[in-house]
Formats: structure tokens, sequence, C-alpha cells
């Protein structure tokens, strides 16, 4: 029996539309004419009838095995198309009709940061990505999405895992490519003894490793790990966070500082290392609000280091338990938020309330988003502009920029 997929689903799989619910088909798109095994809500044996002309051949030998990428089967207009319908969809759900004027999506071997799984075999050791909904590894040497210098970091990671790894547990490794070198994180080791630290420095230096750290904390520094942000120099918080690619990043600064122009004095909230609260501090004086101490350092550390740079107070606080009231939002030009996946909502609250005139938001989550932006257009905000940033090419998730305004002062 043949059947015809409806539309994609936000998680990338097609989704069949059917009397008794959905069945979701993995690896097609809307309009194929497609056949299978259904097992539940899903579609297993799928065997493409009639294809899609936004069909194309995945570029990377590992498309449906690593379970980094899901869409690589489709075009680049069609997926710039489907994250910008997954954003106006959520905000609509909240009541809410706005357009996406924007996608920009990074280029592929751009990502710069990527966290492998390493486990030991009985010869040698795998370093990889798991299946979807798998434990098991899947070695990615011709990753399409990974930047060249992480590639070539492989055999070394593999020789980490080797001598590392525990015969039944997993070492987590964070790689970073940063101008300086690779910067290494890892998890799930014991690397504390001088022999130990001896023997991964002599496996290291096989890379172009700048620095390598275990669970956070430093273990050698040949030299140090360097990112910029609008020529900014910062050493990235090991195993921090960090946006995934530098040229998404360029764009999400470019959408602040457009939507910021003109601001005398700037908000940052959920600052991580000033990834936006830096730039922002060569056009205004800027107070950045961090709950990890260590970004906040090397906030700072970056900050006085700088040239042409106005004030910069950087603060550690929690704004899901503390989020700024009204009085201490008062007497700012604009606000930058960045919060996690979950959302804001308590600090949202209190900027809805607040006189700022402008908002610039970023999230990697369109539903939280939606709801955020449901507290601030409640409180009187216009959402102005929206903007879809696809770092993470080829995959599902979605990441945005938007710009509000209150409406009493806009224009």
């Amino acid at each position: 029996m043949t059947m015809t997929v409806s539309r994609l689903g936000h998680l990338g799989d097609g989704v069949i539309a059917q009397d008794g619910g959905d069945l979701f088909a993995p690896f097609t798109l809307p309009g194929e004419v497609v056949s299978g095994d259904p097992n539940g809500d899903r579609l297993e044996n799928v065997r493409i009838t009639t294809p899609s002309a936004d069909r194309i051949t995945p570029v990377c030998r590992h498309f449906k095995q690593c379970g980094g990428c899901q869409v690589q089967h489709a075009s680049a207009s069609f997926v710039e198309d489907w994250k910008a319908r997954i954003v106006e969809s959520a905000l609509a759900a909240q009541g809410i009709n706005v357009r996406v004027e924007q996608v920009f999506t990074a280029p592929p071997s751009s990502r710069r940061r990527a966290r492998f799984a390493g486990r030991r075999t009985k010869k040698s050791a795998m370093i990889g990505f798991h299946r979807t909904a798998s434990d098991q590894l899947v070695e990615v040497p011709d990753c399409k999405v990974l930047a060249p210098a992480i590639l070539a970091a492989l055999p070394m990671l593999r020789d980490v895992t080797a001598r590392f790894a525990s015969r039944k547990g997993v070492l987590g490794l964070q790689v970073t490519d940063t101008t300086t070198g690779l910067d290494i994180d890892i998890t799930g080791a014991e690397i504390s003894t001088p022999v130990d630290i001896a023997a991964l420095i002599q496996i290291v230096q096989q890379a172009n490793v700048a620095r390598v750290s275990n669970n956070g904390e430093m273990l050698a520094t040949f030299t140090d790990p360097k990112i910029f942000w609008d020529g900014i120099a910062v050493t990235p918080v090991a195993g921090g966070f960090l946006q995934a690619t530098p040229e998404a990043e360029a764009a999400l600064i470019e959408f602040v500082k457009a939507a910021t122009k003109g601001a005398k004095r700037i908000l940052d909230l959920f600052a991580g290392a000033g990834t936006f609260a830096l730039p922002m501090s060569k056009q205004a004086e800027v107070e950045a609000y961090e709950l990890d101490l260590r970004s906040i350092a090397a906030m700072d550390a970056a900050w006085r280091q700088a040239k042409g740079v106005r004030n910069l107070n950087a603060k550690v606080r929690d704004l899901f338990r503390a989020p700024l009231d009204i009085k201490e939002l008062a007497g700012f030009d604009a606000a930058i938020i960045d919060p996690a996946r979950a959302g804001a909502s308590a600090q949202m609250a209190e900027l809805a309330a607040s006189q700022i005139p402008v908002i610039a938001s970023i999230s990697c989550n369109p539903v939280t988003f939606a709801r955020d932006a449901r507290i601030l257009i409640d409180g009187g905000y216009t959402l102005e502009k929206l903007q879809v940033i696809d770092q993470f090419r080829w995959s599902s998730h979605v990441e945005l920029a938007a710009r509000f305004t209150k409406r009493h002062m806009s224009g």
C-alpha cells in the first residue's frame, strides 16, 4: 500500500496523516508517495515511489547513520523555508502572526565545536556520534558538518580514548576549534597522576592543541585558546558554551548590533562569556549578567585587554531564580537576552513591565521563544523583526533572533 507524505514534522520526519493518527516516515519529504512497514507510529523500511522535486543526493556518506543530520536529502531552499515555517507556527500557536524576514544558513564544514563519544575496543578505540535513540557509536571521518581541524584530530582523540577510557565506560570529548588551536575537554576519565598527565600531553602533541582539560579543570596549556568577537580576543571557558559556528555567531552579533543601534546603555542577560556584551561595549556602556563565574571572569579579562571599548560591568546572578526586577531594569536603552532552551519566562515578565525601548531576543527553541514573546507583547511590546539563524545545517535544530520595541516608543 502506498501513502502520501503531507508535511515535514519539526524533528525532520515526514508526516503521513491517517484516521488512526499520524504516521512518521524518516527521510521523506512532503508530496512524496511512499510505502513501508508500519510499526506503531513509525513507518519502517521506507521506499520512495514518487520522489519530491526538493529531494537531493545527500553530501555525506554518514547520513542516516550518525544521527547528527536529519534533512540532508532536502534542497537548501526547502530546508530554509521549513525552518522559517517552524518558527512562524510556534508563534501562531500563541496568537502571534509574524513572518520570518530572512534565513541565514551556516556553510558546510564550519562547525567549530563538537562533543564526541569515545569507547575502547578489543584492538583500539572508536570515536564518533551516537545513532539516533541508540548507544551505538558511528565513526564520522568524512563528516561534512565539522570543521577540517576537528576531523584531522580524530586519530589523536582515538589514542586518548584507547589510553584513558575504561573497558565499559564511554569518554566525552568536547573539541573546539579556536584561532590558536584545539581546545579539548575530557569527561569520564580519571586523569590525575603525573604519569597520566604526561601520557596525555604526549598524545595530544600529535595535533594542533592549544589546551586540554579534564571536567573543565585545565591539565595543560600549550598556548591560550582564542576566539574573536568583533575583533575582541577571548579565552573561552574549558568545556563551556560557545556558538556552534563562527559564521552564525557573526550573523547573530550583527543582528544585535543593528537592533540596539543608538543605545547608550545596554543590558545583556544570560551573557555567557560575552558573545554580545563585548562587541556591544564598543558602542555603549554594558551591564552583563551570567550565572557561571568562569564565564564572567573570561568576559572581564577580555574586556580589560580590549581597545576602544566603553565600560562593561559583568555580574554573577541566577536570572531564573532572581530575575532583574522593574527597578533594576530602569535606565537602560536596550536589552539583550539569550537564555537556554527552557526560555526565561520570569525574566521576560519583568522586561514586559519595564520601559526599555528595545529588546533583542536570541533563542534556540521556537516554542519557548513564542511563549516568552507572548509575555512581551502582552506587556506592550511589538515583535518588529524576526530572523532565523541556521547554524546547525541539515539538522532539525532552529535558532532565531528577534527585535521587540515598546509600542508607545516605537519609531
